[in-house]
């Protein structure tokens, strides 16, 4: 008689800075798994049948085929899968809401906690990078794309931009993408923070669409630098990935007063201008001694620990319930632990000032 398997229903952790020393610096909070702690929750995997996680992912990564190249340490083979539907694994391992579409609908959640798919992810991305075993992967892949001929112009560098070029270009077309800012990444790079997403990840896996032949050029508006009529004339398709960079105020009083920022123009300052190397950077942001963060998501989290990263003492206010809050839930937690302090069921009437 064969022994059963026993599940461990409880997911293995990855490690993390302490919430004291983290506060101080903008550096990475999660550290990630290692080889053994990745195969001892790749273990966890039940590798079904009809894996419902696949169905929760936005590009279909075959998720128990990856995690089986885990346990067997076939990290190569675990990147080749990772790659055959996403070329950004180790962005998208770290900001991907994985809790609300793979995880979100792992077989193991129902009895225990869902596999830990993200960081399972990041794990193989990260490890291929540092072993160089990315490299060999690119350079064979690169040797099988065959040119067809065509050319499509990509408006946007960020994360749809950046995927939708890495699947034309895998495909044979030459593939140009167009970045209104100077730097390329989109909101991996303005939006999200350090502490979350180094910028070096965002540049490294950037730096292997530029190996498979895609061509970025940055500070480049179109409409203005380069008109619509110009691409549809030089391109055989354009694929629009501009994003929602244009934030949409609430009708409040004292909305326009010194002070207050849009969540996009903070961080965008604190990101892609380094605002929180001030003096060695020379684009300071304004923080008070007390900062008020307005919203529940993911954006409110990152604006409240950056804020409280510069020196501010940070409430999040949020018109619904903390269980309501949009955040990641890991977000959430690493707000709680570091001291942004949360008022909920409020909603600001106006703003006062001088």
């Amino acid at each position: 008689m064969s022994k059963k398997r026993v599940i461990n229903k409880i997911r293995v952790q990855t490690p993390e800075r302490k919430p004291e020393e983290r506060v101080k610096d903008f550096n990475e909070v999660n550290l990630g798994y290692t080889l053994e702690l990745a195969k001892k929750e790749a273990e966890r995997c039940l590798q079904c049948v009809n894996p419902l996680c696949v169905k929760g992912c936005p590009v279909s990564i075959n998720i128990p085929l990856f995690i089986s190249k885990i346990l067997e340490e076939d990290i190569r083979g675990a990147l080749e899968v990772l790659w055959s539907t996403n070329l950004l694994p180790a962005m998208t391992g770290r900001v991907c809401p994985q809790e609300i579409q793979c995880e979100g609908l792992c077989v193991m959640g129902k009895i225990g906690d869902p596999i830990n798919i993200g960081k399972l992810e990041r794990f193989v991305a990260d490890y291929a990078r540092e072993k160089g075993i990315d490299r060999e992967l690119l350079e064979e892949q690169i040797k099988n794309i065959k040119p067809n001929g065509k050319k499509v112009a990509v408006i946007g560098s960020g994360p749809a931009g950046l995927t939708c070029a890495a699947e034309l270009a895998k495909m044979g077309y030459e593939v140009v993408i167009f970045e209104a800012l100077h730097e390329p990444g989109g909101v991996t790079v303005y939006g999200i923070p350090e502490f979350r997403l180094p910028k070096e990840i965002v540049r490294k896996e950037i730096d292997n669409l530029i190996k498979l032949g895609v061509k970025i050029e940055t500070n480049v508006l179109v409409g203005k630098t380069i008109t619509f009529d110009d691409l549809k004339k030089n391109f055989d398709a354009i694929f629009i990935g501009s994003g929602a960079g244009t934030p949409k105020f609430a009708d409040w009083e004292g909305i326009n007063l010194n002070g207050i920022y849009s969540a996009n123009e903070f961080l965008t300052r604190v990101n892609l201008m380094r605002a929180y190397s001030f003096p060695e950077y020379d684009t300071p942001i304004k923080v008070g001694k007390r900062v008020a963060v307005i919203g529940g998501g993911n954006t409110a989290m990152d604006a409240a620990r950056s804020a409280l990263r510069l020196g501010a003492e940070v409430w999040i206010l949020y018109r619904r319930t903390k269980a309501e809050m949009t955040a990641r839930i890991e977000e959430i937690h690493h707000a709680e632990e570091e001291g942004v302090k949360f008022m909920f069921l409020v909603s600001p009437k106006r703003f006062i000032g001088d």
